[in-house]
């Protein structure tokens, strides 16, 4: 194999940095030296931000004392800024021709990093290897972007090998399907580097210029088109999300882990909001353990930093069974509540379909603090159906009927449940959901109660950091 002379090579660090920020805005803060880093500011799309490089030419670019002081260098700049920090990791970690010394200096980049959780934007870009500490770099930051030639992981596939005697190669071992689908490590994935660092400069966009919310702007589609005739047909959210925020501009986060929840950015009359959706076409869109963390992390992300939230709810329950509670359903359901609980900024509810027991309090609802709550005309409110209810509650009469008229006297019941128990008018009429939305003012309706608050309350952002949940 032939090496490139470093002027040409397309891992050098003033190449990749060149290419994530606007032409012409490229400014160096450290020198392009043997350090294995390099640290620059510029803009994306008119936004400043601080970058910085892992230089892969010099030692894989593992990171020692030097390397570490750039990356410091980097975020102390976008600390005083007020400004997002791009991280473009392709490392092998320490160098371990330093010793502990090289060790101590990655320990005070997570530190930083810790530090400037919840206070800036972090985004990071893995493009190659990224081992032991820039494996822990990046998954302390807030959005994870793999390229087509990152692989994330703490030991590599030698050392896994001699140790556990497992054959692995390190596509299979930290490749885009075990941190896309499996660990919840990588927020998206991305074919081409191109396409990775693009998806770094939108976020930044997203998180580092919000905009405002243009009420007049919000133009009204009929959304009930996006759903299916039949209520109890599943269906992807994912279009109803799309046209929910502004023409193309939604970002999903996590779209192959937990995906019976969707978590996306976006735009809404030209302001930056997130969206928490239930997929019924996975799982029903049941809760489990791993979607309420996934959102948890997602709430907490748009709570850090000032961005309002829309809650799109249909949701059946909790998924039930041996393995999620094992899996810590109750804990990691917990985070969710937490999550909703503790949030400051704008979040309105809108119920399109049902929501049901417990994941009806999780999904951002009045008891949570709630700044809204909408349903569309006939949505169900309750504690469990009303079939599921009526079948607990009418047991032994259900007994008692002849099979050949239980589906007859199950309706009549599940019916006489509906008036005395109340669906959306009932949670009307006791303050749980506060207005009734037609499908086809949906967007002008969520636009005008988060702009009301913002009126009301400033734009507010939670007093803590993102912890990786």
């Amino acid at each position: 194999m032939v090496k490139l002379p470093r002027a040409e090579d397309p891992r050098n660090p003033v190449h990749r940095l060149t290419a994530l920020l606007d032409d012409g805005s490229l400014e160096l803060l450290t020198p392009d030296d043997e350090s294995g880093m390099l640290a620059a500011i510029g803009t994306v799309d008119g936004t400043p931000v601080v970058a910085f490089c892992s230089d892969a030419t010099v030692m894989g670019g593992a990171m020692g004392e030097d390397g570490c002081q750039v990356v410091m260098t980097a975020y102390q700049r976008a600390l005083t800024d007020g400004a997002p920090i791009i991280g473009l990791w392709h490392s092998g970690g320490a160098r371990l021709a330093e010793g502990v010394a090289s060790l101590h200096a990655v320990g005070r980049i997570f530190a930083i990093m810790t530090q400037a959780s919840g206070r800036i934007p972090q985004i990071s870009v893995v493009l190659g290897p990224a081992a032991g500490g820039a494996a822990y770099g990046p998954a302390l930051t807030d959005v994870v972007v793999l390229g087509p030639e990152g692989r994330i992981f703490v030991t590599g596939p030698d050392v896994v090998r001699s140790v556990t005697g497992e054959d692995v190669d390190m596509l299979r071992l930290g490749g885009p399907e075990p941190h896309g689908r499996r660990s919840g490590v990588v927020h998206l994935l991305a074919d081409t580097e191109e396409a990775a660092l693009q998806h770094a400069r939108d976020t930044a966009t997203l998180l580092g210029s919000q905009g405002s919310l243009l009420t007049d702007q919000v133009e009204d589609v009929d959304l009930a088109d996006l759903l299916p005739e039949n209520r109890k047909r599943a269906y992807d959210v994912h279009p109803l999300v799309e046209g929910i925020l502004d023409e193309g501009t939604a970002l999903e986060l996590h779209p192959r882990w937990a995906p019976n929840v969707v978590t996306a950015l976006g735009r809404l009359g030209g302001r930056t909001v997130g969206v928490v959706a239930n997929n019924p076409l996975r799982l029903g869109g049941c809760l489990d353990s791993l979607s309420a963390e996934k959102a948890s992390r997602f709430v907490r992300l748009c709570d850090a930093f000032g961005v309002p939230l829309v809650v799109v709810v249909d949701v059946p329950g909790y998924l039930p069974g041996v393995g999620q509670e094992w899996d810590g359903v109750v804990r990691r359901g917990a985070k969710l509540l937490h999550a909703f609980a503790e949030c400051v900024v704008p979040r309105v509810t809108l119920v399109t379909r049902k929501t049901y027991g417990g994941a009806y309090i999780a999904m951002n609802s009045r008891s949570l603090g709630a700044t809204k709550v909408m349903a569309w005309p006939g949505a169900e409110v309750a504690v469990m159906g009303a079939v599921a209810a009526i079948r607990v509650l009418h047991r032994r009469r259900l007994a008692e009927v002849p099979p050949d008229l239980r589906d007859q006297v199950e309706a009549e019941l599940a019916a006489e449940h509906e008036r005395i128990a109340g669906g959306v008018e009932k949670a009307v009429e006791i303050g749980v959901v506060d207005e009734i939305v037609e499908p086809s003012r949906t967007r002008t309706a969520l636009a005008a109660a988060i702009d009301a608050e913002i009126q009301t309350a400033g734009v507010r952002r939670g007093a803590h950091g993102n912890i990786p949940l």
